[in-house]
C-alpha cells in the first residue's frame, strides 16, 4: 500500500467529508477546518474495513456518454409510458424478466440495476444471491429476449466498458 494510501485511503471522501462540515457549520474559521480535517481523515481510517474494493473507473467519458444515454432513455420512457396510460385500449403486458448478468463486480451492477429503475416503465426487482441474475419488472414488454438484447446493449455492455470488468 502506497504510504499516502494509508493515511488517506479515500481522498474524496476525506474532501467531501470536510466540505460538509464546513456547510453544516456554516463557517470557515481556522478551528472548523482543523476540526474538520481530522473527522476527514479520521472517519475514512475508522470505516475502511467495512467498505468493499471499488473497481477502478478506467473510460470517464464513456461514463459521460453512459449519463447521456439514461438521460435520453429516461426522457423517451416517459413518453412511452404516458402513451401507455393515456391510451383508452390499454394494452400493456407487464412481465417480470430474469436478466442473466455478465457483470461480476458489485458497483457496475448497482448501477445497472439503478439505470433500469430510473427509466419510467422498468423497475429492478431483486438480484440474486449468486449475483448472476437481476429480476427486472417491465410495464409493457412484448418479446423477453428482446427487452433482454436491449438492456445488454444500452446498459451492460457500455458499463462493462467503463470499468473493463
Amino acid at each position: 500500500m502506497i504510504p499516502t494510501q494509508r493515511w488517506l485511503p479515500m481522498p474524496l471522501l476525506s474532501l467531501l467529508l470536510l466540505a460538509m462540515w464546513l456547510l453544516l457549520q456554516q463557517s470557515v474559521s481556522l478551528g472548523q477546518i482543523l476540526l474538520g480535517s481530522l473527522l476527514a481523515l479520521v472517519i475514512p481510517l475508522i470505516t475502511q474495513p467495512f467498505w468493499e474494493r471499488q473497481p477502478m473507473l478506467k473510460h470517464p467519458w464513456l461514463l459521460v456518454r453512459y449519463i447521456f444515454r439514461v438521460l435520453g432513455d429516461i426522457i423517451i420512457a416517459n413518453l412511452q409510458v404516458s402513451k401507455l396510460i393515456l391510451d383508452p385500449r390499454g394494452r400493456m403486458s407487464p412481465a417480470f424478466i430474469e436478466y442473466p448478468l455478465e457483470l461480476t463486480e458489485m458497483l457496475p451492477i448497482t448501477i445497472l440495476a439503478s439505470s433500469i429503475t430510473l427509466t419510467p416503465g422498468t423497475v429492478s426487482v431483486n438480484l440474486r444471491k449468486d449475483r448472476r441474475t437481476l429480476v427486472i419488472h417491465a410495464l409493457n414488454t412484448g418479446d423477453r429476449e428482446d427487452t433482454i438484447a436491449q438492456i445488454r446493449e444500452r446498459y451492460e455492455r457500455p458499463l462493462k466498458e467503463i470499468f473493463e470488468c
